[in-house]
């Protein structure tokens, strides 16, 4: 087995989450790494989206920002910010991937402000860009962050972005689509979902190397635990070679 590291382990697993032929909505960095490598392994008929309205463009280099040209090279359409949020709106859009400076039991983030006082935050964010639009309107939200106490809190201090919001059926219940909704969050160290009833955050696969007390010791809320717990299948050589050599090869996110 070839060695990897805690961002390739991240990446692969995303990848894995992308079967052939969905479309998923992708900003730039690690969530777009992980759908260009599931394109170029097993899914190369998925479709990705990206906010500024490249729509199923060839990615031969990975995008630096939403609009870099690189995003509509030989894409299936060249359009706007209007047409990929319509995409969602309509049901057409089975993922998305999202992140924040916090994120709570419930999937619910923050990417706004961290403190107390909205006018004069300890750290201001640059906000919600699409990521609310995402969440509240494709099938299934995933999230990519490392596992820290300082990310997964029991509170937010601000909510950009809906997850399960106070969990059971609250969502459904303030008006967003039934059947959407956060799906998995990847970390360094695992993969979660959430307990269908309550919608609580549950621990369904651990990475080699990690326990669930690991994972609990970096996590400010009570995890569930899965009954039957998974092991995530480590990195293939296959897949870190083509994120090694075809997806990012200058190192920009795995050699962080």
């Amino acid at each position: 087995m070839t060695a990897y590291n805690d961002m390739e382990i991240m990446i692969v697993a995303a990848a894995r989450e992308l079967e052939n032929g969905a479309t998923v909505a992708v900003g730039t960095g690690a969530p777009c790494a992980a759908a260009m490598l599931a394109q170029k392994t097993h899914a190369r008929d998925l479709i990705i989206m990206f906010e500024a309205g490249g729509i199923s463009p060839c990615l031969v280099d990975m995008p630096i920002s939403v609009g870099d040209s690189r995003t509509f090279h030989r894409a299936s359409k060249a359009g706007s910010m209007g047409d990929v949020m319509d995409a969602c709106a309509r049901g057409s859009v089975d993922y998305t991937f999202l992140g924040g400076a916090q994120i709570d039991m419930y999937g619910n983030l923050n990417s706004t402000m961290i403190g107390t006082n909205h006018q004069k935050p300890t750290v201001r964010f640059p906000g919600s860009g699409g990521a609310n639009d995402f969440a509240s309107l494709c099938w299934r939200t995933m999230v990519l962050t490392v596992q820290d106490k300082r990310r997964f809190v029991e509170k937010l201090d601000f909510m950009t972005t809906p997850g399960w919001l106070d969990g059971g059926d609250s969502r459904e219940k303030s008006g967003l689509p039934p059947g959407t909704g956060p799906y998995r969050i990847i970390t360094n160290m695992a993969v979660m979902d959430f307990e269908p009833v309550s919608k609580r955050m549950r621990v369904i696969s651990i990475h080699s190397g990690f326990s669930f007390e690991d994972i609990q010791a970096h996590c400010g809320f009570k995890l569930i635990k899965a009954e039957t717990l998974a092991h995530t299948p480590d990195p293939t050589d296959l897949e870190l070679s083509v994120l090694r050599k075809d997806v990012d090869p200058k190192g920009y996110l795995i050699g962080r």
